[in-house]
């Protein structure tokens, strides 16, 4: 017993009564609802700590690596449009195909060939050769593609595989994203890296949002697959009625409640098997090597480590539980919204969740991750009760800064955020659980 940390289990018990307050106070639907995006948000936040805390890399394009999480889970969840297929999807492919083979093709002219003049200008001329016979078979592909149904399909869609399928697979694409970052920007000092991260993420959201033969653009794709039951099946389920009038609850209710129960019991699985691989990791002699790197990479050098190769190591892992987090996300949403990838939400909020839980410490990037997306959820119902009920209380109906004040009290979670951030830099810089 000598072991337990009780002031952490207290924090954690902290989040847990903040949890049952709002279900008893608000609504058990929307508790669970923050416990499960709190779920994603601690796996998110794994994913960072593991870039920052363990090795210092400042990725700021985590929102990218969270939308091809997403992406990932409408190529493998989602079932073929066969008549998309027909019209261009071999020519597609062999678009796709024509693109890689061109960069390829260039990577491997700059390399054989001796610097001079030449390299350059075979390198120059294979890109432009390539470019051109891409875009003559990736356009006519792309506009045959978009063509059918555009309002309900318009692109290739999936592989109709299990959506579970997909977690794994949104780690691999964000892993394959943060490789080719890496192998361009870790080599060169830490702000390029930030800049290179912030222009990847940026790209992979523009792609998303106007590539529709991928996944719809702007126009989303709803009705990914669910792996939990359906609401309406359960309500017709005779053990499911059975079990609502055991507990006396009404069974369209009790069936939202039991929906995110389920979404819940899977993520606490990946949660926990992640908390699990990364203390194990942190503790490894990789783990303390990765620390020392961390602290100093000119001892670290001097050593015989390879600190570039480490740090590519450590970023693909990291954004490899980042993007598993994104396809989670959009598995729990049931369809993917190109627009609602916003920095705001998915870098800065990230950040604080790591910065505020402590890091270097998978614990606190968890307990920062439920905390953090507990409070970006509950401060504007808070603070529009405090505007209404306390602020603005002894001012006039008609008052124009009373309107003023309730109005603005939709913002308190951007203020918040802030305040609560300042304040944890200045008291508590090492966070709540602070590496050991």
């Amino acid at each position: 017993m000598s072991g337990i940390n009780y002031r952490n289990v207290a924090l954690f018990g902290l989040v847990a009564v903040l949890l049952i307050i709002t279900g008893m106070v608000q609504s058990w639907n929307t508790a669970l609802g923050i416990l499960n995006m709190g779920l994603i948000s601690a796996v998110m936040a794994l994913g960072v700590n593991i870039q920052w805390g363990y090795a210092g890399l400042f990725n700021v394009g985590v929102v990218g690596f969270t939308a091809l999480g997403g992406l990932a889970a409408v190529l493998v969840s989602m079932p073929p449009v066969n008549e998309a297929w027909a019209a261009g999807g071999a020519r597609m492919m062999l678009a796709l195909a024509i693109g890689v083979a061109t960069i390829a093709a260039a990577v491997l002219a700059w390399t054989r060939l001796p610097r001079g003049a030449l390299r350059v200008v075979v390198m120059i001329a294979v890109l432009i050769v390539g470019f051109i016979l891409y875009r003559a078979v990736f356009d006519p592909a792309r506009d045959a593609i978009e063509a059918v149904n555009p309002s309900a399909t318009g692109y290739l869609g999936g592989l109709g595989l299990p959506v579970v399928l997909a977690w794994p697979v949104g780690g691999l694409l964000a892993a394959g994203a943060a490789w080719i970052v890496g192998k361009t920007a870790l080599g060169l000092r830490s702000d390029y890296l930030a800049i290179a991260t912030l222009g990847i993420a940026e790209i992979i959201i523009a792609i998303l949002k106007n590539e529709d033969w991928l996944a719809r653009g702007v126009k989303n794709v709803n009705g990914l697959p669910r792996p939990v039951p359906y609401e309406v099946d359960l309500q017709a389920a005779p053990w499911f009625l059975d079990l609502a009038e055991r507990f006396g609850a009404d069974p369209v209710s009790f069936s939202t409640i039991f929906v995110k129960l389920c979404y819940a019991g899977l993520f606490t699985v990946v949660l926990l098997l992640l908390i699990w691989l990364t203390q194990m990791a942190l503790n490894s002699p990789w783990g303390r090597m990765m620390r020392a790197i961390r602290d100093n990479e000119v001892s670290s050098e001097a050593m015989g480590k390879d600190v570039t190769r480490r740090h590519l190591q450590v970023f693909v892992l990291g954004s490899a539980v980042v993007g598993l987090a994104g396809a989670m996300m959009t598995t729990l949403d049931g369809q993917l919204v190109p627009s609602t990838y916003h920095p705001l939400r998915f870098t800065f909020l990230v950040w604080v969740m790591v910065i505020v839980g402590g890091s270097g410490n998978n614990w606190g990037a968890v307990l920062g991750g439920f905390l953090i997306w507990w409070l970006w959820i509950m401060v504007e119902p808070i603070g529009h009760w405090l505007m209404v009920n306390v602020i603005t209380a002894g001012m006039a109906e008609d008052s124009a800064l009373r309107d003023h004040l309730i109005g603005s009290a939709a913002q308190m979670r951007l203020l918040t955020m802030g305040v609560f951030l300042l304040l944890m830099l200045r008291f508590n810089p090492r966070g709540l659980i602070p590496e050991r």
